[in-house]
């Protein structure tokens, strides 16, 4: 009676014990699932890339580490974006802006967004780390290998490219 009660109990700490990583890997994803998805979905212009770009973000960070911290996450979402696209070294050959002047009206953000689509992978990431999430220099430039001035530098070039775009728009 007593191995009986014994093994209950241990059955009871056990499943306990499980349930408890079952529900921090749920709220690693929910705290992280919105913020990967965007960039996820900026990077290809596309729903279903996006959500297989997701999907195979979080399978190797779970891969990688057992719970797995932003940081780590964000590195799991880059080794997924250079499987795709080269990342890491800026294009910076746009031409010369134009003057702001010359974008007259009200900017639409349709045309924002098709700006934000054709910037090269480098820097349309900048963009959106920095712009969008909000991440700082320093985070952006250790995740891509770069340098904070070239991070600086990117999200410059592709501000410059983003304008210009929507100028010929």
């Amino acid at each position: 009676m007593a191995s009986t009660l014994e093994s209950a109990i241990n059955l009871g700490v056990f499943v306990r014990a499980t349930e408890a990583p079952k529900t921090r890997y749920n709220e690693i994803y929910k705290e992280n699932c919105d913020r990967i998805y965007s960039l996820a979905f900026w990077m290809t212009d596309n729903e279903l890339a996006a959500e297989e770009l997701s999907a195979n973000t979080f399978l190797r960070a779970f891969a990688v580490a057992k719970l797995p911290v932003r940081d780590q996450i964000d590195r799991a979402f880059l080794a997924e974006i250079r499987e795709i696209a080269s990342v890491g070294v800026l294009t910076l050959n746009s031409n010369i802006s134009s003057p702001s002047a010359s974008i007259q009206g009200n900017i639409k953000r349709v045309h924002l967004e098709r700006a934000v689509v054709q910037l090269p992978a480098t820097e349309r990431l900048i963009f959106l780390m920095h712009d969008v999430e909000g991440y700082e220099h320093e985070r952006i430039a250790r995740l891509l290998g770069l340098n904070e001035e070239e991070s600086r530098s990117g999200l410059h070039e592709a501000r410059l490219q983003i304008r210009n775009l929507i100028a010929k728009m």
